[in-house]
């Protein structure tokens, strides 16, 4: 048997996966396997209490054994304690009780439910089973899902495979939302677009009783926000304690979290979570960038860290995930501002996932019209619309781990391997694997690049990558490189704006339309039509900040973009923001 092989993964959707690796996480096999999963029967009763019994102090002893059962991530903060923790825990038995695959039939009152669901929808439970593949063993609260829904979180929230023989990591994704009657939705409304956001907590550990040797599960946090600092930094507290201690911490966490304020758009809130006080900042609106400080390492051990919500998270840092490719960032850069749809591959959903995310960060505030997902895989609903023998669609980011995609995608012109490992908290397999997929880099069978690079940034990266694996010690060239990005960004829309103001009427040309035809209304002023001819009358004139390769290089690339969708969504907000103080 080849190395890499071909199997039916159901439904008509073909896997693929490393069949000499042991340590792969298949998604259908013919073994019998019983699934025990931590008990959660206790959450009926417990969810029955009141909330006052969520907020005690824990004890010292307890507050030990969570902090030896987390994973260990790097950190560089202490955060102050909160009154959020349960008032006991109980610590995990050497078997886990098996718990009836099904909803939670948990006791909620409305109130507390509608306000947890300001912030998250609900928390799923997926379990990894040998004869069904993965399936959902528990949703707090309660929550309407349609079965493509429940299908693509399964396979969404556990990854292709995972290389290590014990281990953990995060990662997200978004799916499309189905639209139930009587489905909720209470995201803000500039943040709904159609789609369910999760962040998914993956954990494997040795399991005696399991005919493979693993326990593999996933505990997921669905909401409607795409804000991955937030909920990444939630998911990763939750995940290790409640696979861990059980029911009590999930209902601690959702009581916590139905406690918080509404989540008012460009506020600064405090919330209290398992043990800790977060500082978040959420974004103004959904293009708006969220710039944090650079900080130095003892700022950061002495100081109370603000989390960006809709920023990317620091871990792994761009220099790992970019390395074989970052000469060619540049050209990376141009392409999504230009809506080329790309594939971007790595070793696990956690690198493609915090690709995506950086690359929407550096993008802001232009905005992004095409369809992303953080981590994509052959049994999505939207697998066939996605991929297929046609043209990619404008704008498409896909992240995947599956070799196929490399097959399935050869017609794509922009193709993207990041990444070469999983994350700090899991232990290496004794056995070396050979990642399957195209080869670490950036391919692009169309593109040519517009603007000059930053040569001396350039030189200080590829300095760093070249340090004996020194890379970036204190972030600060990370924290440059999106600044530099960022910046770029916000250059570009510099004479699009120029030309947006000749759009605004005076009050005088108002009041002389008006009074040209005395039969008509009084009316409001309105932006005037946005004319090509004349943006490039005075882009000749003025220029643009971005250091392009020559003039025509510069009149192309605005010409190209005036044609992505990615302009008439801002044409469009910038005008509903505009007509508000007219």
């Amino acid at each position: 048997m080849s190395s890499v092989d071909v199997f039916d993964a159901g439904d008509g959707d073909l896997g693929l996966v490393n069949a000499n690796d042991e340590h792969s996480v298949f998604l259908m096999s013919p073994e019998r396997h019983l699934r025990r999963l931590p008990s959660l029967s206790a959450l009926e009763n417990r969810t029955r209490r009141p909330s006052s019994s969520f907020v005690a102090t824990a004890s010292a002893e307890c507050l030990d054994e969570i902090e030896k059962s987390k994973p260990r991530r790097p950190s560089l903060h202490h955060l102050s304690r909160s009154q959020t923790l349960p008032k006991s825990y109980v610590r995990s038995p050497v078997r886990e009780k098996e718990f009836t695959p099904g909803t939670l039939d948990a006791s909620v009152s409305d109130d507390v439910v509608a306000r947890l669901r300001r912030w998250i929808l609900c928390v799923l439970v997926v379990n990894f089973d040998l004869d069904q593949g993965p399936v959902i063993n528990g949703v707090f609260p309660p929550f309407p899902m349609s079965t493509s829904e429940k299908e693509n979180i399964c396979f969404s929230s556990i990854p292709d495979s995972f290389r290590y023989d014990e281990g953990a990591e995060a990662h997200t994704f978004r799916i499309r939302e189905s639209t139930l009657e009587g489905k909720e939705r209470q995201a803000l409304q500039q943040f709904q677009d159609g789609f369910l956001y999760g962040f998914s907590y993956f954990q494997r550990k040795r399991d005696e009783y399991s005919s493979r040797g693993y326990d593999q599960r996933s505990m997921i946090i669905l909401t409607h926000y795409p804000w991955p600092a937030l909920y990444l930094e939630l998911v990763n507290k939750l995940g290790p304690m409640f696979l861990a201690h059980d029911g009590p911490m999930l209902e601690s966490a959702c009581h916590n979290i139905a406690s918080w304020p509404p989540p008012d758009p460009g506020t600064t809130l405090e919330l209290g979570f398992l043990g800790s006080v977060l500082t978040v900042e959420l974004p103004a609106a959904v293009d708006s960038q969220q710039a944090a400080k650079n900080l130095t390492i003892i700022e950061k051990l002495v100081s109370q860290p603000v989390i960006y919500a809709s920023s990317t998270p620091s871990i792994p840092p761009p220099l790992h995930l970019f390395a074989p490719s970052i000469s060619h960032l540049w050209s990376i850069w141009e392409c999504l501002l230009l809506g080329e749809p790309i594939l971007v591959f790595g070793p696990t959903p956690a690198v493609t996932s915090q690709t995506i995310w950086w690359f929407l960060d550096v993008m802001k505030p232009v905005p992004i019209a095409g369809d992303y997902r953080p981590y994509f895989t052959v049994h999505d609903e939207d697998y066939h619309s996605l991929v297929n023998k046609n043209p990619p669609k404008a704008g498409v980011l896909l992240g995947v781990t599956n070799p196929l995609f490399d097959t399935m995608c050869k017609h794509w012109p922009h193709k993207l391997s990041v990444g070469s490992s999983a994350t700090p908290s899991s232990k290496r397999s004794s056995k070396a694997h050979l990642i399957a997929g195209p080869a670490p880099g950036w391919q692009t069978k169309t593109h040519n690049r517009y603007i000059s690079k930053d040569r001396d940034l350039l030189k200080q990266l590829e300095h760093a990558i070249k340090s004996d694996g020194l890379l970036d010690v204190d972030g600060r060239l990370s924290h440059q490189l999106r600044q530099h990005f960022s910046t770029r960004a916000v250059q570009f829309l510099v004479p699009l704006n120029r030309y947006l103001n000749t759009l605004i009427p005076s009050p005088t040309e108002s009041s002389q339309s008006i009074s040209s035809v005395e039969s008509l209304p009084c009316r409001p002023r309105a932006l005037k039509p946005f004319n090509r001819d004349q943006f490039f009358a005075l882009l000749k004139v003025h220029g643009s900040p971005l250091p392009f390769r020559s003039s025509s290089k510069q009149r192309e690339f605005y010409e190209r973009w005036l044609r992505t969708p990615a302009f008439g969504l801002w044409m469009a907000r910038q005008e509903e923001a505009i007509n508000k103080y007219l």
